[in-house]
């Protein structure tokens, strides 16, 4: 066996100096052929961690082998395994992360739905037909309630594009991200409306008490500033100041109050 092991570790060096030299297709996957069991032994690690498909996890691994074996520089002088080890876990974790939902669901309901996606395609061999939900449930030994719960789980865990089509007319499709508030933009429409109806209440203020509501309130000079200003004293600054603020709310309040109706 140690043997064995020594003879593939000097068969596998030699190929990796002779893909650096000379990179080549038929290299390449004899090199991988060498190395099955490298990512065999991560997909099996990671397979114990998630609910993906083994299979599906050892068919990613191989895309980071095929990464480490092209990226691999034998001068260097470490070995290709550690060398080739985060280039196949990065890839199958990249491809967890990509197939995680935003929402995260229950693992017994995760487990429920895998299963019950591989019992359907069975079904569907021997019945010849689309199994029923009960035919499911039956055959999961689970309550056809679970069933649904598990399904809506995962639906709703799936991200919905912007331009899925929720409304088909017949000039001009509506996408979900026709139909979904913009709230930046309904915040700054607000804003404009609250300036246009705050300049017309001033503009209802008499000229004097207009100025030192703009000084003090809008400019953010102090009293004594807006009083030299306006050439008055601080303290008619702020008898125009209460009766600039008494004059607006009963200006503004009937327009908030047909807001809120």
């Amino acid at each position: 066996m140690a043997a064995t092991q020594v003879c593939i570790k000097s068969d596998s060096l030699e190929l990796l100096v002779a893909y650096y030299q000379n990179p080549s297709i038929e290299l390449r996957n004899r090199l991988v052929n060498l190395h099955t069991g490298l990512v065999r032994k991560i997909a099996h690690q990671f397979s114990h961690q998630c609910t993906e498909p083994y299979e599906d996890l050892e068919q990613i691994g191989y895309f980071g082998l095929i990464r480490a074996i092209e990226r691999f520089n034998p001068k260097q002088g470490y070995a290709f395994s550690s060398f080739a080890v985060p280039y196949i876990r990065g890839e199958i974790m990249h491809f967890l992360r990509d197939r995680s939902g935003l929402v995260k669901i229950p693992r017994r309901w995760q487990e429920v739905y895998n299963q019950g996606q591989k019992v359907r395609r069975e079904l569907t061999i021997t019945l010849g037909r689309c199994p029923t939900d009960i035919e499911l449930a039956r055959q999961l030994n689970i309550s056809v309630q679970e069933w649904y719960d598990s399904n809506l789980a995962a639906q709703n865990r799936m991200a919905l594009s912007l331009d899925s089509t929720m409304v088909q007319n017949f000039d001009c499709p509506i996408t979900l991200g026709d139909i979904l508030p913009d709230f930046q933009a309904t915040n700054l429409q607000q804003q404009a409306e609250d300036r246009e109806q705050l300049q017309g209440a001033m503009s209802q203020l008499e000229e004097n008490t207009r100025t030192a509501v703009e000084f003090v309130f809008l400019k953010e000079l102090s009293r004594k500033e807006a009083a030299k200003k306006i050439g008055i004293s601080p303290m008619t600054v702020t008898r125009y100041l209460q009766r600039g603020k008494e004059q607006l709310v009963s200006l503004l309040q009937p327009q908030m109050v047909r807001k809120g109706a």
